[in-house]
């Protein structure tokens, strides 16, 4: 069941207390993640000290908004308090539900950042059960005397660029935008694409009303080639970032599984969420709660793409779509999600936003259900045979509209469209 509304959401700015001198180091754990779709493990990689200090809010150490599919914290040895916790989502969590995950183990690097402690600690991460409960998967211990810890330099990835900046760190959100596929000849056209997609997001609520809590920092290591890699067209490139399209197979899906490149090029801006802007034409992007999102810059769809896959970075939405393909399956137990936009109507009486819904509206909420599904259905095979016909992006650009044109005529004409209810779909 989904909403018809952007649910508006207070953000978590994570950190711990501020030392006597100011604002701690930031230490990052690089650890590898493997398994298969039943099994998980994970290692230690390396403990990094990361070249600026914590950039979060100091009033806001502990997370207690119940998102994400893992979480992590961080515990003072001596008296066993929590210190700082963090929910989020990672590649790992949405590879185990894919059909490869069923035959095949593979490994991800992934990172926990967090202000870099004074004494022992140790650092436990937790992951959902099937219950939907946290439960302990791994923990190590962290001394911040330990001479293996890494606080080596690093080359620049390139210039800051200060995007926006309404305050200090402390008291605002750091929202990074990096540039991957951009050689050096095209940084300006980094600094415009980021700057227009910046716009576009604090036009619309509700980042238009916040637009003064958030500092905006540009960073865009110059690439070899321009462009990232599209495997299922033959295209591969080295970018700094190493992002790509067709991530698990969705050809429209981006990500990046350098984990290392990314975190080492974004250390050297103070930052909470990161969007990576890829110089690409073809439509595309992705999101993933408290790692990054990602969108194509040149894209005709990219004002609609950025701001949907940073809703799945920024706040842990789910999507709100279920006929167009995705990367992972949906579980098949029939849980109430931890993500606040959808829910398994378990328990309609506790509806996660009741206060939103009018008493005359029904709940669960009918829609042309069928009709949308049959148009879809359709939509889909056309999109398939002009990617495997290769097509002009133009040609896709035409469908796409025709679509949304068609969907904004139907859908607004039924009865319900201007309320907000309980739809079925989204996750499905």
């Amino acid at each position: 069941m989904i909403t018809k509304t952007l649910l508006i959401l207070t953000v978590l700015c994570c950190s711990i207390p501020t030392a006597a001198f100011g604002a701690p180091r930031t230490m990052r754990i690089d650890y590898y993640h493997t398994g298969d779709a039943s099994h998980e493990l994970f290692s230690l990689d390396r403990t990094v000290i990361e070249p600026l200090p914590w950039p979060g809010n100091p009033r806001r150490s502990i997370d207690d908004t119940n998102l994400g599919k893992y979480c992590f914290e961080v515990i003072d040895r001596a008296t066993n308090r929590i210190l700082y916790s963090r929910g989020f989502s990672s590649i790992y969590g949405e590879w185990e539900t894919t059909d490869e995950a069923k035959n095949a183990y593979r490994t991800f690097q992934e990172s926990l950042r967090f202000p870099a402690p004074q004494a022992v600690v140790q650092v436990v991460l937790k992951k959902r059960d099937s219950r939907n409960a946290f439960h302990e998967v791994w923990s190590t211990l962290v001394d911040p005397k330990d001479p293996s810890i890494d606080t080596s330099a690093l080359a620049s990835p390139g210039p800051l660029l200060e995007i926006q900046k309404s305050g200090e760190s402390a008291s605002k959100v750091d929202f990074l935008i990096l540039g991957d596929g951009y050689t050096a000849a095209e940084f300006e056209k980094f600094k415009k694409d980021a700057r227009r997609l910046t716009d576009l997001l604090f036009a619309t609520s509700p980042f238009k009303d916040r637009r003064n809590d958030f500092n905006v920092w540009g960073l865009c290591p110059a690439a070899a080639e321009s462009g990232i890699s599209r495997p299922s067209t033959g295209v591969h490139r080295r970018s700094p970032l190493g992002a790509t399209y067709d991530a698990f197979g969705s050809e429209r899906y981006i990500l990046t599984f350098d984990n290392h490149a990314f975190r080492d090029i974004a250390s050297f801006a103070p930052y909470e969420f990161v969007e990576i802007l890829v110089n690409g034409r073809t439509y595309g992007g992705g999101g993933i709660f408290g790692l990054y999102s990602t969108v194509a810059a040149d894209s005709l769809w990219a004002p609609y793409i950025f701001i949907h896959e940073f809703g799945h970075h920024f706040a842990g939405l789910a999507d709100e779509y279920y006929t167009s393909p995705v990367a992972y399956a949906p579980t098949t137990d029939r849980l109430e999600p931890w993500e606040p936009n959808v829910t398994a109507l378990l328990d309609p009486t506790n509806l996660k936003w009741k206060d939103l819904v009018s008493p005359d509206t029904p709940v669960p909420t009918p829609w042309s259900k069928e009709a949308y599904e049959k148009y879809s259905r359709e939509t889909k095979q056309k999109r398939r045979q002009l990617r495997l016909e290769r097509r002009p992006e133009e040609e896709m650009d035409k469908l796409f509209r025709e679509e949304r044109e068609h969907d904004t005529r139907m859908l607004g004409a039924d009865k319900y469209a201007d309320k907000i209810g309980t739809f079925e779909g989204a996750m499905d």
